[in-house]
Formats: structure tokens, sequence, C-alpha cells
């Protein structure tokens, strides 16, 4: 019997799995990002690159020899199985690719592990179904006959893949010409082609080349193409694009509201995901300010690069979002921002600092801030002890601890940006914030019978108990007077799970309509006004900076909110976009009519497409070349 067993045994050690499974096996990675990612009316082109790119991958491995063919299997496999784990997953959550070097993210999203397990079973099953199978055929991986012309034959299907991948897009674009955009300018902005040769979209990239492909070109453009010769060259013509850009477009000009504040101190309050839908009768200090103050009804929160917060974070604070086509932020910390709004205020006299709970490193805000033209970002976990850890959980932090407090309110002229943490997800019970919200207010447990709806509301009130505090702080000491706040949300409440009754909420159709985001500017018998033009989040810092009067030589991608010559828009690197009462989704392909009277005419639609291509691109362009350098 034992010698029957340890026959079996060895039978089983030598067995190889034949070499057909390796491109079924590449393939099965593609069909599962597939099956993940597809968006309605998608075409299945992807599943032919991944089935190209499986053959490609199976004929290098048998180039090689078999033990050099076995390490590359087994590393192409699992990294490009980890790849489309780390995609899927992003997507189930945003909607949403990643860039590869968004990648470099990923630490920042470990505290929000949670979520992993509100995945569909499909996912994980098939995560490690592949990894199983994977395993498997990596530890019997086939043996090879022996005969130079099989390797020649090997390579001879390799070219002839490598081949077919760098032609099929041609194809993909001739048929996406043909039946979706018919050639109007429309389609060309957003076409197959565009996506494919200006890469201003991850998802629209792996619509038309699939999922190892749109890796490819990622590693290459962002990896491989810094350090070719001609990179020097395509700088300078990108900086050229830009100028003629701007000048076409036209500088920012003086208008009624130039100088209204002044000299004043400015209180910039970043408000993590305090959505539209949360205000009313839970936030009566924000309502009142919102009332009283400068409202911008139709702001948006446009989501560019890997992540939502510190693209708007950045966006409000530099004038440009985070690149589109990929690039981690801190890719650009060495760049020059000049331009930023704390770099502009410190040169007119101000000091400038940063306050948030959260530790320096993340988002790199540590060395990000510095960057920006702030002096400190002031951390407040470096004021807490084991003891009194839990105070971090309150707003209301930066004055209840003294030392903090008078840091804040300190002597000259100054910008303070203030970043919130209270209406953050998840909108659980028990959730550590919703936790420590529902000790100060039990009554929203089940005041609505929707547990996210109640979070919700208790994170709003949390939040507007801050500008409650910040206000009667401002008055004790004096400073109401001479304070301009400035608030606004990074993004809409994704975190929220019951997508339905997000959109009843918020009285709107589309996803894409929930990006307007509450924006306003208050102070203290400032003018009451309600500003209706569509607005995004690059408008803010021109914005700002021409109600404090406060001239520069900058150009910047968005414009003064009221420059009369501005009609206003928000452009989504998607495709999508709102502008003047008409809004366009791309991933429904829908137009919304928001305004009555409005229309959305052909013309009017490749207008708006032309516009929005220009303004992704010179957007990524701004970061890319270091622009306001030597500026």
């Amino acid at each position: 019997m034992k010698g029957s067993k340890d026959r079996k045994v060895r039978s089983y050690l030598r067995w190889r799995v034949p070499l057909a499974v390796l491109p079924v096996l590449y393939f099965l990675v593609e069909a599962f990002a597939f099956a993940f990612m597809r968006e309605p009316e998608m075409d299945w082109w992807p599943l032919a690159f991944g089935g190209i790119w499986g053959i490609l991958m199976t004929c290098l491995c048998r180039v090689l020899p078999r033990r050099a063919g076995q390490v590359l299997f087994g590393v192409s496999y699992f990294l490009a199985l980890i790849y489309t784990a780390v995609e899927t997953g992003y997507y189930i959550l945003f909607g949403e690719m990643m860039w590869v070097s968004d990648f470099r993210y990923a630490s920042e999203g470990s505290e929000f592990f949670g979520v992993l397990l509100q995945y569909p079973l499909g996912w994980w099953l098939s995560i490690l179904g592949l990894g199983f199978l994977g395993g498997v055929t990596l530890g019997h991986y086939p043996k090879y006959k022996k005969g130079w012309y099989r390797h020649f034959l090997a390579a001879v299907l390799a070219v002839a893949a490598g081949v077919s991948a760098w032609a099929l897009p041609w194809v993909v674009f001739q048929h996406d010409r043909e039946i979706q955009y018919a050639g109007s300018d429309y389609g060309r902005a957003q076409s197959a082609q565009a996506a494919y040769e200006n890469m201003f979209n991850t998802h629209r990239l792996y619509e038309v080349c699939g999922l190892y492909q749109t890796a490819v070109k990622d590693i290459y453009r962002d990896f491989i193409t810094p350090i070719l010769p001609s990179y020097a060259m395509k700088q300078a013509q990108a900086k050229q694009e830009i100028d003629d850009f701007f000048d076409t477009r036209g500088h920012q000009q003086r208008n009624l509201v130039t100088g209204m504040f002044e000299g004043k101190n400015v209180i910039f309050v970043l408000m993590e995901s305090m959505d539209d839908f949360a205000l009313g009768e839970h936030t009566p200090t924000i309502n009142r300010l919102m009332d009283e103050g400068i409202h911008f009804t139709n702001f948006y929160t446009p989501g560019y690069g890997g992540v939502r917060t510190f693209n708007s974070e950045f966006c409000a604070n530099t004038g440009s979002f985070l690149s589109s086509s990929g690039g981690y932020a801190f890719d650009y910390v060495t760049n020059s921002f000049k331009q930023s709004l704390a770099s502009v205020l410190r040169a007119e006299g101000y000091s400038a600092k940063v306050y948030h709970y959260n530790t320096p490193d993340f988002y790199s805000r540590g060395v990000f801030s510095p960057a920006m033209g702030y002096e400190e970002y002031v951390c407040y976990e470096d004021y807490v002890t084991e003891e009194t850890e839990k105070d971090l959980y309150s707003d209301q932090f930066l004055f209840d601890y003294t030392e903090v407090a008078e840091d804040f309110f300190r002597e000259g002229q100054r910008l303070n940006f203030i970043i919130t943490r209270s209406a953050h997800l998840s909108y659980k019970y028990n959730e550590v914030l919703s936790w420590w919200g529902l000790k100060q207010y039990p009554q929203y447990r089940g005041l609505t019978g929707d547990e996210e709806l109640d979070c919700m509301y208790l994170k709003a009130r949390l939040v507007d108990d801050m500008f409650a505090r910040l206000l009667e702080e401002l008055e004790a000491r004096g400073e109401l007077e001479n304070t301009v706040i400035v608030a606004m949300t990074d993004h809409y409440a994704y975190g929220f799970k019951n997508e339905e009754l997000m959109l009843e909420k918020s009285g709107v159709e589309d996803v894409l309509l929930l990006e307007r985001t509450p924006c306003f500017i208050w102070s203290a018998n400032g003018p009451d006004l309600d500003v209706s033009k569509t607005l995004n989040t690059a408008d803010l810092l021109p914005t700002v900076l021409n109600l404090l009067g406060v001239k520069t030589h900058y150009d910047y991608l968005g414009q003064d909110a009221f420059d009369s010559r501005y009609m206003g828009y928000a452009l989504f690197p998607d495709g999508s976009w709102v502008c003047d009462g008409v809004a366009y989704s791309s991933a429904t392909e829908s137009v919304y009519i928001l305004e009555e009277g409005k229309t959305a005419t052909p013309e009017r639609m490749e207008e708006m497409a032309g516009y929005l291509n220009d303004f992704v691109r010179i957007n990524n362009l701004i970061l890319e070349t270091n622009y306001y350098k030597g500026k």
C-alpha cells in the first residue's frame, strides 16, 4: 500500500500541464476584468486583446529555456492577477480605473480595508480560483519538446501576436468611427483613437485595448518615455501649447467684486465628503453662512487622477487638477507652485498653515503642504497621548487644545487651511466617527429608519458644530469682521452605498450629477449672493484671489466665477460635462436638461466635447511640464 501511494505521489509530481493551458489562463485574467468592468453597450474588444496577449506571453515563455520560461510565467501571471484585482476592486467602489503610478496611493486607503467585505462573492471566488489555477500551473509547468524549429516557431508566433496587438487598435478605431460616432467632431474628441493616443482616461483606454495593453501603454508612457532623448523637445512644445490656450481664452480682468475682501484673514475649509443632500435642518450654521454669503449653487468637484480627496485639495490650492493621464501626485512635489493660493498670499505678507488630524505621511501632506507654499502642516496627533487620543474624533480639536488654537489665531495676516474629518465614510453605526458622534447625539440612531442616512445626517451635524465653534472663537477674539471663510467639499459621499437613495435625496437622475457639492464664501457684512453659474474646483482659486484683490501674473486653468465672459462649466476626464443648464454623461451616453429652455444641439455637443478635450489635455500638461517654473 505504501509503495502504491508513493508511486501516486511521484506520478502527481511528474505530471505537467499542457502548454495550451498558459494562454487560457492569461485570457481568463482578462475575462475576469471584463466581467467586473464592462459598461452597458461596451464592445468585446478587451477579450480579443486578451486572447492575443495570452498567445504572446505563452510564446515568449516557450522561446526561453524551460526554467526561465517558468519564472517569466510566474512573475507575469501573478502580477497580472494582482493588477486586475486592484483595478476591478477600485472599479467596483468608484466606477473608474487607476493608472499604474496611482497604485502608490494604496497605503492611504489601508484604514478603509473593511470595505473589501462588501465586494461581490463572485469577485473573491474569481481571484481565489485564478490564483489556485496559476499556482498549480506554475508547480506543474509544461515540459518542452526539444528542437530548434519549435523555438523558432514560438518566436514567429510571438512576433505575429505582437504585430496583431499593434495593428488591432486601428480596426477598433475604424469600427468606432463607423458605428458609434460617425466621424463627428464630438466623436473625435472622445473616440477610441483619442483615448488610445492621448490616454485621457484609464477605463476608456481599457475599452479600446483591454487590460494587458492598457498596462503596457501606461508603463511605457510614465516610466520609459521620460528617459528618452526626445522628451525635452516635447516638453517645450507642450509649454507653447499651454501659452496658446491661455492667450486664445483671454486673461483675467477686474470686475465689480474685485478687492471686496482685500486684506482679510482667510480660513479655507475642506469639508471632507460633505454632500449637498446632508444640508438642511441638521446644519443650521452652514445654512446661515450660505444664506448670508456667496453661495455657489452649481459647484462641481470632478475627479481627476487616482484619489478624490487630494485631487480636490490639490486643485483648490494650485488651480489645476491631478493629471487624468496618471502620475503619482508626489511625482510633482518638485514642481514650482508659485501660483498656489498659499504662495501668492505669502508674497502679499500672509502666513499660511494647514490643520488636520492625520499624519504628515498621509497623501504625503507633510511634504506637499510646504511644496504648495504652506509654512507648516499642523498634525493634531502631535498633541495627544494614548489617554486623549479620542479627542482626534472632533473637528473642534484645533479650538479645544490651547497650543493649537494659539497657533491658529497667531498674529498678522494669515491663511489657515482646515481639512475636516467628521463626514468621511463609512456610514454605519459601528464606524468609529459615527460611534463617537452617537455619544454626542444619540437621537440620530434610528432617526430616519435608514442606517446610512442617519449617519450621514449625524456627521453633517458634527461638521456644522465645527463652523459654529469657529464663529464663536472669531467673535470672542474680535476677528469676525476681519475674516473671510471659504468652504468647499472635496467630493460627493461616494461611500454611501445606497446609490438609489442618494440620487433621490439629491434630486438628480444620474451619478454624474451627484458631483455637485457645497461651496460658499462668507464674510461678516459681505454680499448675499446666489451664484448659479456652473463652476468647477479649478475656478475657486482665481475667484478667491479676485475677491481678495490680489493681482497675479499667472494664468489659471479655472476662471473667476464673476468674470462675465466666462460661461461656466464642469469638465470630467471621462468625457462628461455640465454647462449652462445642460449635462452630458458619457457613462450612460445621456443628455440631461437641467434648466427650462436649454437645449443640446449637435453643434453644442461638438463644441463642448472639443473644449473638454483641450481642457483635460492642458490640465495634464501643466503638471507634466512644470509650467509655472520660470513664469
